[in-house]
């Protein structure tokens, strides 16, 4: 349930270039297949679901799993609420209203978040004026708030209570217009899908790249309108300046645009947020801005992972442009008693309850940093025994310093031999050789002296077999000169004194006695020759078994 970010362990060539991308600290596992291999895997308990692993693998082995499949069974059985993301605009400047018709034809009801989006901005101007919140972190990127709950937990207090502009328009949906529908996102983001599951308001992340997939899978064509035209007709009103929220800066502009006095520092990007993040959470609430509003995405979610998009970010913002201007213009006349106040606010101020706006989030639990005690056998482990070493700070490995590397493997979620000191080191101790050079020379050594060993006992079983012959033979031949002695003793017997005759007949059975000895000689000769063949060939098995194991002690 939690997997977002995927792993292809044939694809993945082990070059840490998702881990150099990642700012979570424990999301990548690097772990040794059977064969030898090192890939990187995912541990979705530590990930965010930021994607930036998925944009900068150049191998395809890094991918994301989204409910797609899982709405589209869903719509052909109920009439399913469609909310359509602003990004859509960015991401598809000439397809998103066709694609928008595409599911109200099969018989969805479609919203528009940007509605979200302005209750959202609404419901933090009101939050502040009653002094329901202090400083705070926006929260409408869900990598964010994933980050904020693994990693920096003390900034939960921080981190704004009120629902991003999805969630927004589902408590809408549900609370104020007593919609009952399962309710999916066409969003541009891969981490929604830990927002819509911690909360259960929302039950299908729709990503747009994923869904373009599911177009072309199925031979889907969607038709085109002019990429000028930024409204359509929704099932319920439009969003206004709620639109502007996917591009970098927009939660802030929003919010000026009814409170320009507001103290509001922004950052995109996960090069930026993060590390801001973390300084964020070590400065005092005295230094913080009223609003640090966050976006994970370098461009905003215009540009986010599940867009799939082709377009470039000047094609971005000057679509945008053209999304806020549209905005502006709906909402300009729209004062009340010519004080300025904003007409959809003041709907929102009647018909809206704060309280239904709030959500509450789930801490995990805080990670020990490890001593500098318990690191010092890790860079042992690593190679590294010098301060020098230690600091050598290469980024191969995709840590920014040794030191990260070092917590990584004391956390078991790295390994040793990823340094790249520790392979040199290991490269120059083995002569250059590689380990898996070593291992096929070793797997010839053992083919070759294996064939020796069955050669040696070859011997010993072709021996073994002369030395039976031999012995039978043996035993033939000695029943054979017992019987001619008994004939001698028992001719002599017969025959005191002999004569010339009886002579000449003691002669011939002695002649034959003599032939048996000689054949019984040669048959004792052969067993005595078979056996210095079996304890010749025995020794040379007892030789070649020593090798195996100095090779294998090698």
């Amino acid at each position: 349930m939690n997997e977002t970010i995927i792993v292809k362990p044939e694809k993945c060539v082990g070059c840490n270039a998702c881990i150099r991308s990642c700012p979570a600290p424990e999301a990548n596992v690097s772990v040794k297949l059977d064969g030898g291999k090192y890939i990187v895997n995912v541990n979705n308990e530590k990930c965010i679901s930021c994607g930036e692993c998925v944009r900068t693998c150049n191998h395809g082995a890094r991918d994301y799993i989204d409910d797609t499949e899982a709405c589209m069974q869903r719509i052909e059985s109920d009439k399913v609420i469609i909310l359509a993301s602003t990004a859509m605009k960015a991401a598809l400047p000439t397809q998103w209203k066709g694609i928008l018709d595409w599911f109200k034809k099969k018989g969805c009801f479609i919203f528009d978040t940007a509605l979200g989006a302005d209750i959202s901005t609404w419901a933090h101007l009101r939050a502040i004026e009653a002094k329901r919140i202090g400083n705070v972190v926006s929260q409408q990127c869900s990598a964010v708030v994933k980050y904020v709950e693994t990693y920096q937990p003390k900034l939960l207090t921080n981190l704004s209570p009120i629902h991003s502009p999805e969630l927004c328009t589902a408590v809408y949906l549900r609370k104020y217009q007593r919609r009952t529908n399962p309710i999916a996102v066409i969003s541009p983001c891969i981490a929604k899908k830990h927002e819509f599951a911690d909360t259960g308001l929302v039950d299908y992340n729709v990503t747009i790249r994923k869904l373009m997939a599911y177009f072309e899978k199925n031979d889907i064509k969607i038709p085109t309108s002019p990429a000028n035209e930024y409204t359509y007709p929704f099932d319920e009103q439009q969003g206004q300046i709620g639109a502007i929220y996917p591009r970098p800066g927009g939660f802030r502009d929003a919010l000026h645009v009814h409170d320009p006095e507001l103290n509001i520092v922004n950052a995109e990007g996960v090069n930026s947020v993060f590390p801001q993040l973390d300084l964020y959470a070590k400065m005092s609430e005295n230094k913080h801005p009223k609003v640090f509003d966050v976006l994970s995405c370098e461009f905003g979610c215009n540009a986010g992972p599940g867009t799939g998009t082709k377009q470039n970010v000047f094609d971005i913002l000057e679509t945008m442009k053209g999304v806020e201007e549209e905005a502006r213009n709906r909402r300009k006349g729209s004062g009340l008693f010519n004080r300025g106040d904003d007409k959809l606010f003041k709907q929102f101020d009647d018909e809206l309850q704060l309280q239904d706006f709030i959500r509450s989030y789930k801490p995990s639990r805080p990670i020990m940093m490890p001593t500098d005690a318990q690191l010092d056998p890790i860079f042992e482990k690593m190679g590294k025994h010098t301060k020098e070493e230690r600091s050598f700070d290469c980024h191969a490995c995709g840590f920014k310093t040794c030191r990260e590397m070092a917590v990584a493997i004391y956390r078991g979620v790295n390994q040793p031999e990823n340094c790249i000191v520790l392979t040199r080191a290991h490269h120059h101790a083995t002569g250059g050789v590689t380990d898996d050079e070593r291992i096929n020379a070793l797997t010839e050594k053992c083919r070759t002296l294996s064939e020796e060993i069955q050669q040696s006992l070859s011997a010993v079983t072709e021996s073994m077999g002369g030395i039976d012959k031999s012995s039978e033979k043996i035993g033939t031949r000695s029943q054979e000169l017992n019987s001619l002695i008994q004939n001698v003793i028992e001719f002599c017997n017969a025959n005191k004194p002999m004569d010339e005759g009886s002579v000449e007949q003691l002669v011939n059975i002695l002649e034959t006695t003599q032939k048996a000895f000689g054949s019984l000689d040669k048959n004792v000769a052969s067993t005595k020759e078979n056996s210095a063949v079996i304890t010749e060939s025995v020794a040379k098995i007892d030789e070649i078994v020593k090798s195996l194991n100095e090779a294998f002690s090698e």
